[in-house]
């Protein structure tokens, strides 16, 4: 299976971490956040990586470009120095390593789990999903909403009490919190017609009226979010205990 990992972010959350690096290459224990990352694609059979860089993406290049002889995946950059594309942006400019019709997993870089890759596709497949959202019940200002067929049915936002609902939700809905791991078919670039910088978020409620957008819960899985200090500190102690590296 291919993957996808979102990189390109500023890490403004990670300051003054990233005020003379990227994101991706901030350190837990010693090893950039990238490099636990590219180790766990590896050790679940990825073997084919695209990674999407801007804010000091020539730092990332040259990491990458040490971590190859390291490594036995196929690992490809897509340059966004020039203009930051977001999540959605982002995929469709990476679109051409994704075109045979085999579903991919795209992974966020400040992000690490225990979440099984293999299980997550199978879940894609066995509901003949567009996509599969990866989603835990945790707090969060910004929530996915699914109905009671587990299909994505709108979205909604905590702090402004926004909310979108694409299409009619079968039973009740529940709300759950996106985990910044998923699988994706590359049917969904048929429907992307915006250009330059746009929110896969945005595009997911509109897919959602048109194609199923499904989720794999895993409560039960470690899961952390490595986006702020404090964040890395507990992953540090959690890492330290664990032989995930």
């Amino acid at each position: 299976m291919k993957a996808m990992i979102f990189a390109a972010g500023l890490g403004t959350r990670l300051r003054p971490y990233t005020n003379d690096k990227p994101k991706a290459l901030v350190a837990v224990n010693g090893t950039p956040m990238l490099g636990l990352l590219l180790g766990l694609l590896e050790r679940q059979g990825i073997d084919f990586v695209v990674i999407n860089v801007h804010h000091y993406a020539e730092k990332i290049v040259d990491y990458v470009k040490n971590l190859r002889k390291n490594l036995k995946m196929e690992i490809h950059i897509s340059d966004e120095s020039d203009f930051l594309l977001d999540t959605g942006g982002g995929l469709l400019k990476a679109k051409k390593y994704f075109l045979e019709g085999e579903p991919f997993l795209v992974h966020n870089v400040d992000v690490i789990s225990e979440i099984n890759f293999q299980e997550l596709l199978n879940e894609h497949q066995k509901n003949g999903n567009a996509v599969t959202l990866a989603v835990r019940n945790r707090k969060t200002s910004r929530y996915f909403l699914f109905d009671s067929s587990h299909r994505l049915c709108g979205w909604k936002n905590m702090k402004s009490n926004e909310i979108k609902i694409p299409c009619r939700p079968e039973g009740k809905m529940f709300s759950l919190a996106f985990s910044g791991i998923q699988i994706i078919d590359p049917l969904i670039f048929n429907y992307m017609d915006k250009q330059g910088k746009f929110s896969i978020t945005n595009f997911y409620i509109d897919l959602a009226a048109k194609e199923k957008i499904g989720c794999y819960r895993h409560d039960d899985t470690f899961w952390m979010d490595l986006g702020t200090i404090e964040k890395l500190d507990e992953a540090s102690k959690y890492l330290k205990s664990t032989d995930y590296e």
